[in-house]
């Protein structure tokens, strides 16, 4: 298997709850900029229309992540428009619950118990998703949602917005540059997040504790991601004539590569 289990800031249980949204909202920003939310409206509309719901059950949502803008260009469309959204995590962020639940009327609600995306016997029902947090899964923990999905019938789209392309060696050569750039790129991002909070521009510009993890975590993330050989390795054993994997290149609408993807369809 290529890839490898590299440390990440988010991760880490001591890691500031408040700082790790900040980090999301720069990913945010990123998805907006490479206009990750269409192409993923493209796929779900897709799986939405072919399952005939109208419900998405997002996993590992953390702060809200591309989702609700996803959600909104789903209802804009004919045929989605009365889709709606659940967003849930383990660990569900306490303030966002909050807040999407008061805008439950855009159709979003934020699930306030915990749900394991190993357990999807227990989550709402829909399409589940996962937007840039498979990664996150070790290989065990990895197969084991996989295995849960197909279980229990349940359809999944997986996306990463990035992709595990480079050699090892050309990344460690690489890394002072990458990192210099992302913390570049931070820089320039923080204007455009939304809220932009104090925190966000304090821990951005004066002190740059937001910058360096970004850049850090946006770095150990390449890695980290499946490759789809390494999806084939995880999928080994689970071939069932009743449910059925795709993987490929997610595309925008002049057929440029926006990421990658692994679908699971019940039949």
């Amino acid at each position: 298997m290529k890839r490898i289990q590299l440390f990440e800031f988010e991760d880490q249980v001591w890691f500031p709850s408040w700082l790790r949204a900040c980090l999301t909202n720069l990913i945010v920003v990123l998805q907006q900029m490479m206009g990750t939310p269409t192409v993923l409206a493209q796929l779900l509309g897709r799986m939405l229309r072919k399952h005939n719901v109208a419900e998405i059950v997002d996993l590992g949502s953390g702060s809200g992540g591309a989702m609700p803008q996803v959600l909104r260009i789903l209802r804009s469309q004919q045929g989605t428009e009365n889709t709606a959204l659940t967003l849930t995590d383990r660990f569900p962020n306490a303030k966002r619950v909050q807040h999407f639940g008061e805008s439950a009327a855009d159709g979003i609600r934020y699930l306030g118990t915990s749900l394991d995306a190993r357990d999807l016997a227990s989550a709402p029902s829909g399409i589940k998703t996962m937007v840039n947090s498979f990664h996150h899964m070790p290989p065990n923990v990895a197969r084991e949602i996989l295995k849960s999905a197909q279980e229990n019938h349940q359809p999944i789209l997986i996306y990463e917005i990035g992709e595990n392309n480079i050699p090892l060696l050309v990344w460690i050569l690489f890394l002072p540059l990458s990192l210099t750039l992302l913390v570049i790129m931070s820089l320039c991002m923080t204007p455009f997040v939304r809220p932009l909070t104090w925190r966000q521009l304090v821990f951005t510009y004066i002190i740059p504790v937001i910058p360096i993890c970004y850049a850090w975590d946006g770095q150990a993330s390449l890695p980290r991601m499946y490759t789809f050989a390494d999806m084939e390795l995880l999928l080994k054993g689970l071939e069932n004539p009743g449910y059925t994997w795709e993987k490929g290149y997610a595309k925008n609408v002049k057929g440029k590569k926006k990421g990658t993807y692994l679908m699971g369809t019940p039949q």
